[in-house]
């Protein structure tokens, strides 16, 4: 069960930088990077999602809950753009299903068993390893 989360795209701004790295002349004169930035807070997502975003562990969010997005693997200026938007979407599906909560078991009673007698079996072989009398 997959959910798909539409972001609209006036809540989403984007800006042609150059890229970094090798690439030669063409790296220097062309704009061919996408710097995307959208402000979680801001947005128009359900309010759960945002807290399950600005939640996230992500390098991409910054302090005030804006993820920022740089594309420019591709050479041209649409692909980074396309790459930009499907590293958001990404980025916002993965917290579009709330996580199940964790239901505490408790451990059966052969578990149980079995790890005393893992126990018992490796004290036995530890006290094997001790001095021998005469």
């Amino acid at each position: 069960m997959t959910k798909i989360i539409a972001i609209d795209e006036s809540e989403i701004e984007v800006a042609a930088i150059r890229a970094q790295g090798a690439g030669g002349q063409n790296v220097n004169k062309v704009s061919s990077a996408i710097h995307l930035r959208f402000d979680i807070v801001a947005s128009s997502l359900a309010q759960e999602v945002k807290d399950r975003l600005l939640a996230l562990p992500d390098k991409r969010i910054t302090l005030e809950g804006v993820v920022v997005i740089k594309a420019q693997s591709h050479r041209t200026q649409d692909q980074n753009k396309l790459d930009a938007y499907a590293r958001l979407h990404e980025l916002v599906n993965s917290v579009a299903i709330p996580p199940k909560p964790r239901r505490a078991t408790k451990p059966t009673f052969a578990s149980k068993q079995r790890r005393l007698e893992s126990k018992s079996q490796r004290s036995v072989t530890k006290n094997l390893r001790g001095k021998v009398s005469d």
